[in-house]
Parts: C-alpha cells; structure tokens; sequence
C-alpha cells in the first residue's frame, strides 16, 4: 500500500501533539480521523490540514465515557475503513499527593489515560487483524518509566499503559500488528494550563509537540517488517 493509500485515527487530536500528528501525518499524505471531544476544535484542525490533499473526518467523541468508546470508535472503524495507524494520544495530566487524591478523581485519570486507550484498541483492532497490518501507537510519558512526587494516579496510569502496550505487542505480532511506545518527557501543551495540574516548570526548555508528532510519524512509516517498540524522547534540558 502506498504512503498516499494510509489512513490514521488520532485521538485527542485538537491541540498539542494530536493536533501536531494530524499536520505532520497531512503532510506525509496520511488520510485522517480525528477524534477529540469539541467539534469546533476538531473542524479548525481539519480545515488547517485540508490543505494537503488528504481526506479528513472529525468525529467529536467524548473519550472519558469509557463504556462508550469501543463502540463508538468500531463505528468510525467501519466508515473511515480501513484503518491502517491508531494514534492513542488523548490524556489528561493530574498533579495531588496520593493521601489527598479522591477515589473519584484517580478513577477519571486511569478511565481516559488507560481504559479508554484499552477501549479504543479493541474498536480498531479486528479490522487491523482481518487484513493482517497495522501500527498502534501509543503516547505514554517518561511517567511511565519513572515515577515523580505529587504525579502518583498519572504515573499509575502511563505505568499501566506501558504495560498493556507490551502486552498487546506480544499478542498481535503474529498477526502482523506493530505496538509502539511513545514515552516523551515534559511537552508544551496546553495540559499544563488544565485545572487538574498545579506545576511551575520552564514551558519553553521543553520538548515541542512538533518534535513528538515527527517521531510518531517516523515510527508509523518505517517498513513494516521493522518496528519502534520503546521510544523514549527527551528535552535536552532534562525530564522537567
């Protein structure tokens, strides 16, 4: 299949490193479904990659009502068929000692960090079977090598994804599927603007979403009997 002939789904896919994937994916002349939770967000996104060319769908699906999202995502599935490359990106950051965190909020924080990515992959992954290829990334964080006071249920979270990206790998190889990881440290998005994150770090030694969005589309377009499974990307200036 030709670079002109790909289709992705990209999740979280109206600002930051979604929203950066789906111009360098347009570019690339990936056909794209954007998934996110705000229509308005998702049509400025699509009208800015039209541009190149490719075919663009946004489907506004709200990620966090995990008992919805396999559905909804087989659904986009079957009408933006086939899908060749799942970008699970969508996430939120949470910052709280674990003595202070709620139960309600470290169950939101693994619903849309782990359970939904695990939602989204069983939407997409008998598609990707029955023509034996595909590529799943996954966007973790060095929060899910290591962990950092005060990011306990994030940390819990990328830790769980890292394991249930390993663990998928080791079944879907056989069946021609690619797992990667992702795991880049601090990133300027707006996540640190987010109410559910209390942190005072210098945003411009960090990482940009342009720089993690090249790495995912490098990934995604190596040849396909080689595969990125861990990839690991860090400022220069250190993890935070």
């Amino acid at each position: 299949m030709s670079q002109a002939e790909r289709r992705a789904l990209i999740t979280g896919a109206s600002s930051g490193i979604g929203r950066a994937t789906a111009i360098a994916f347009a570019q690339a002349g990936i056909h794209l479904a954007l998934v996110s939770r705000t229509q308005s967000k998702l049509d400025a996104v699509a009208e800015e990659v039209a541009g190149y060319g490719v075919k663009v769908q946004v489907y506004p699906v709200d990620l966090a009502q995990v008992s919805q999202v396999r559905d909804q995502v087989a659904k986009i599935a079957a009408e933006f068929d086939p899908i060749d490359i799942l970008i699970n990106n969508a996430g939120m950051g949470y910052t709280n000692a674990l003595l202070d965190t709620t139960l309600s909020d470290w169950q939101r924080v693994l619903d849309l960090n782990l359970t939904s990515v695990f939602q989204c992959i069983q939407g997409i992954l008998p598609g990707m079977r029955q023509r034996q290829r595909g590529t799943i990334i996954n966007v973790a964080s060095i929060a899910g090598q290591q962990v950092f006071p005060d990011w306990g249920a994030y940390c819990v979270s990328k830790f769980g994804l890292v394991a249930l990206s390993k663990t998928l790998a080791a079944e879907e190889r056989t069946h021609g599927i690619r797992v990667v990881i992702l795991s880049p440290g601090s990133v300027n998005t707006p996540i640190w603007d987010t109410e559910t994150v209390q942190a005072d770090f210098d945003r411009s030694r960090m990482l940009t979403p342009e720089t993690v969005a090249q790495s995912i589309l490098y990934t995604a377009l190596l040849p396909e009997q080689a595969v990125v499974e861990e990839l690991t990307l860090m400022p220069n200036a250190g993890t935070f």
